[in-house]
C-alpha cells in the first residue's frame, strides 16, 4: 500500500493544476487579494513552517518507536493505552472538525455551478462510500493474509504426536500462535490504511498553504499543524510500533508521514504561479479527495482505534483505565477542534 502513495502525489499535481472546468465564473480563477496579501512574507512563513512541520511529524512518529525500551510505555501498559486513546481523539477531530467542513467549503464555493455542486451533498457521500471501501479493504487484506499464512502454517507445522496429552498441547500452542499472528496482521493492515488516510489529507492541506500569499492565513496554520502532526504522528507511531515492523518498513511509514505535508507546502509554492485553490477544477479535486480522507480517517479512529482498544480485554478489564482512556479521548478531540478555529 505504501506504493500508492508517489502515484497518489502524482495524480494530485496533474489534476490541481489542470485548467478550469467550462461554465464557471471567471472571477474565481483568480486568487483571493486583500490588505494581508504579501509575497514575500508569506515565502518566508512556509519556509519556517516546511521546518517547524517537519520536526514535530517527525518527533511525534518517532515517539511510540524510540521509547519501546521504556517499561511505562510499552504497548502492553497502562499508559501506553491513554496516550493512543489522546492521539485516537486527535485523529477523530481531524476528520470531522477539519478535513470535513474544508470538503464541505470546497464543494459548495460560489465558484462551482450550482447544479450539481450545491444539490447534492457530495462531501458525505463521497465520506461514506470511503468508510465502506475502507472497511472492505480491511475485510479483504485480513482474509488474504489469513488464508496465505494458514497455508504456510500448515506446511511447516510437525506432525504432533500421537500422545493425546501432547496432542491437546500442541492444538493449545497452535491456536494461541494463530490469534498472536492474527492480531499482528490486524495490526499492520491499520497502520498502513491509517497512514494512507492521513498522507492523502497531509499533502491536500501542504499544497494549499504553499500556494495561498496571505500571511495572515498562514501564521496560525503554522502552529495548528504543528500541532496536528505531533498527536497524530503519536497515534501513527503507536500503530507502527503494535504492528512489529521491521526496520526497512518503519523508516518508509515515518519518511511518508513525516514530508509529505513539507513536500505539499513546497510543490505549492512551485506552483503558486499556476495553481489557484478556488479554481473549479482544484475546488472539485480537493473536495472529493478530502471528503474520502474523512471517511478513512472516521472509519480508521472510530473502528479500528477506539473501538477495538475500549472493546478489548485489557479496557474492559479495568474500569478505572477506561475511565481514564475516555478522558484522554475527549482532551485530544476537544484540543484539535479548538484549533479548527484558526486551521
Amino acid at each position: 500500500m505504501t506504493h500508492l502513495f508517489p502515484t497518489l502525489l502524482i495524480a494530485l499535481i496533474l489534476l490541481s493544476s489542470s485548467p478550469q472546468i467550462s461554465g464557471s465564473p471567471s472571477e474565481c480563477d483568480v486568487g483571493p487579494t486583500n490588505g494581508c496579501h504579501d509575497k514575500p512574507a508569506a515565502l518566508r512563513l512556509k519556509i519556517i513552517a516546511i521546518c517547524a512541520i517537519l520536526v514535530t511529524s517527525m518527533i511525534g512518529v518517532c515517539l511510540p518507536l524510540i521509547t519501546r525500551s521504556i517499561p511505562a510505555v510499552h504497548p502492553d501498559r497502562n499508559l501506553f493505552f491513554v496516550v493512543k486513546a489522546f492521539a485516537s481523539g486527535v485523529i477523530l477531530a481531524t476528520g470531522y472538525m477539519h478535513v470535513m467542513p474544508d470538503s464541505f467549503d470546497d464543494l459548495r464555493s460560489e465558484c462551482l455551478p450550482e447544479n450539481p455542486w450545491r444539490k447534492f451533498p457530495f462531501t458525505m457521500f463521497v465520506a461514506m462510500l470511503s468508510a465502506v471501501v475502507t472497511l472492505m479493504v480491511d475485510s479483504f487484506a485480513m482474509s488474504f493474509y489469513k488464508k496465505r499464512n494458514s497455508g504456510l502454517a500448515v506446511s511447516t507445522d510437525p506432525d504432533p504426536s500421537s500422545d493425546p496429552e501432547k496432542k491437546v498441547g500442541h492444538d493449545h500452542a497452535h491456536d494461541h500462535n494463530e490469534d498472536e499472528q492474527s492480531l499482528l496482521l490486524r495490526y499492520r493492515v491499520v497502520a498502513q490504511v491509517l497512514e494512507l488516510g492521513i498522507v492523502v489529507h497531509s499533502v491536500v492541506i501542504g499544497l494549499s498553504m504553499g500556494a495561498s500569499q496571505n500571511p495572515c492565513t498562514i501564521r496560525p496554520l503554522v502552529a495548528a499543524l504543528c500541532f496536528h502532526q505531533l498527536f497524530e504522528g503519536m497515534g501513527l507511531g503507536g500503530c507502527i510500533l503494535q504492528a512489529d515492523y521491521k526496520i526497512k518498513m518503519k523508516a518508509i511509514m515515518v519518511f511518508f508521514f513525516s514530508f509529505t505535508t513539507p513536500f505539499g507546502i513546497a510543490l505549492g509554492i512551485g506552483l503558486s504561479n499556476v495553481y489557484r485553490d478556488n479554481s473549479p477544477t482544484a475546488l472539485i479535486v480537493v473536495g472529493l479527495l478530502n471528503a474520502s480522507s474523512a471517511g478513512l480517517l472516521n472509519y480508521m479512529a472510530l473502528v479500528d482505534l477506539l473501538a477495538a482498544d475500549f472493546m478489548g480485554p485489557k479496557l474492559q478489564s479495568n474500569p478505572k483505565l477506561q475511565i481514564w482512556a475516555y478522558v484522554a479521548v475527549f482532551l485530544g478531540a476537544g484540543g484539535m477542534s479548538l484549533m479548527a478555529k484558526w486551521a
